[in-house]
Parts: structure tokens; C-alpha cells; sequence
């Protein structure tokens, strides 16, 4: 029966410190996707635009991208991606009521595509994306930055594994 019990203990140690290293791998990186995904979209200006708005899409992938898209009333659209791994900078310029967040990249990184324009389509490359916040306050701010930093590290972590 004593055998039987320290089996059962190993048993139960070890399931619990695989379920501890595993789930510590992972949810960091679900975390600060999950938060930076639902604080862009909690605070984003709609009235923060030249144009009225139809619609917008702010998505955070699993892979690390960050896609942006903008329609607007008279049927433009424009679409920015930038791949979270080349991330390079933060800032923010504006109040806590309003204002604009400039995610920068290392170099020409970020996509930049407009349809539907009058001046006609655009296919290029920027080296940052701008997104109209309001209602957002320092220590959100810092604590996004922090995060979008912690994604960054992640992702060149594990392009560095492969």
C-alpha cells in the first residue's frame, strides 16, 4: 500500500509541474495578444478620422501580425499590417481623452494598401501604423507598451527556435 501511495504521489507531483511548465510557455503570449486586441478596440476613435467611418477591424493573429483596416462612408478602404516581431517603438502623442498611438517598426515594414480612392490605389511600404485613441489613461498606455514589447520578444524567441 506505501508503494502504491509514493506512486500516486510521483504521479500527481508530476502532472501538476507539467501542467505549471506547460501553461507558463503559453499563456503570456495568449495575454498579451488577448490584451493589446481588446484595448485597441475598447479605446479606438471612431471621430478620430478625417473621413466618417463605416467600419474598422483591428486584429491581432496568432502568428504576430497586427491588421488594420478602415472603411469608410464613401467607400475607400485602407489596410495596414505589420508583423509584431519587427516592432521596434511605441508612442503615443495626444491627451487622455484623444489622441494618436504610433506603433514604429524597425524599417519599411508595415503595409500600407488603399482601394476604392480617388486618387487611386496605393500598394507601399511605412515604417510605422497610426491608431486614434481615446479615454485611455498613462499607466494603460504604459501597460500596452509593455505588452507589445513582451509579444515582440516572444515572437523573435521563437523565430529563433525554428
Amino acid at each position: 500500500m506505501k508503494k502504491f501511495t509514493f506512486n500516486l504521489k510521483i504521479t500527481v507531483l508530476s502532472c501538476i509541474a507539467m501542467f505549471f511548465v506547460l501553461s507558463s510557455g503559453f499563456i503570456q503570449g495568449e495575454d498579451s495578444r488577448t490584451y493589446i486586441q481588446n484595448v485597441l478596440n475598447r479605446h479606438y476613435d471612431t471621430e478620430g478620422q478625417n473621413v466618417s467611418l463605416k467600419r474598422y477591424e483591428i486584429n491581432i493573429t496568432n502568428n504576430g501580425f497586427c491588421r488594420y483596416r478602415k472603411v469608410y462612408t464613401n467607400g475607400k478602404e485602407e489596410y495596414f499590417a505589420m508583423n509584431l516581431s519587427r516592432f521596434k517603438d511605441i508612442d503615443f502623442y495626444g491627451s487622455g481623452q484623444k489622441g494618436v498611438l504610433y506603433l514604429r517598426t524597425n524599417s519599411d515594414d508595415v503595409i500600407v494598401q488603399t482601394r476604392n480612392d480617388k486618387a487611386g490605389a496605393i500598394d507601399t511600404m511605412g515604417t510605422y501604423m497610426t491608431i486614434p485613441l481615446k479615454d485611455i489613461d498613462v499607466d494603460e498606455l504604459n501597460t500596452l507598451a509593455e505588452h507589445f514589447r513582451n509579444w515582440n520578444r516572444e515572437l523573435i524567441a521563437s523565430a529563433k527556435k525554428e
